[in-house]
């Protein structure tokens, strides 16, 4: 009898553990390598999925950066990092975000870019694919700045179209 509740209350046990798994859904992840922002660096986006809704976003850019200023990507200092322009370093704009968003202020920006990036994943978290479509369809760069609350970046248009693309490889 002992062995039988043994048993018993270890199967309940692991049901209990998978039932919240199943009821939530399949977690599915995405990435899209994608040109947000001009032609001098590229974004990577990750999306993740959940029963056809974004959970959850995250934006990172990288280009080349000052050597000496900015934290290169790992092995920036190694064999990778000697096919580099001179006194360049490929880099990440979220790992470097003080020194970039230092260059933006000057530029006239009173927003962080990390803090930028964080609203546009913000934005994002909790729509579908057709309801991020439907909102970028036919908008300009000005109006999808606008539509972002918190978010000053001109090229936000450009993000959320790569976060479609990584939602959309998400959902193979």
């Amino acid at each position: 009898m002992k062995k039988l509740l043994t048993a018993a209350l270890a199967a309940l046990m692991a049901l209990c553990l998978i039932l919240p798994a199943v009821a939530e859904g399949e977690v599915t992840i995405g990435q899209a390598l994608y040109a947000a922002h001009g032609t001098k660096c590229f974004a990577v986006l990750t999306v993740a999925m959940q029963d056809g809704v974004i959970a959850d976003a995250y934006i990172d850019e990288f280009q080349f950066m000052t050597a000496g200023e900015a934290v290169g990507v790992p092995n920036s200092d190694a064999d990778f990092g000697q096919s580099y322009p001179e006194g360049k370093v490929l880099a990440s704009k979220r790992e470097n975000a003080e020194m970039y968003s230092a260059n933006m202020a000057a530029a006239g920006s009173t927003v962080a870019l990390d803090v930028n990036y964080d609203a546009i994943q913000d934005y994002v978290t909790g729509k579908t694919i057709e309801e991020l479509e439907a909102a970028v369809d036919g908008k300009t760069a000005e109006e999808m700045v606008d539509a972002v609350a918190g978010c000053t970046l001109v090229d936000t248009l450009g993000y959320v179209n790569g976060l479609i693309e990584a939602a959309k490889a998400a959902s193979k």
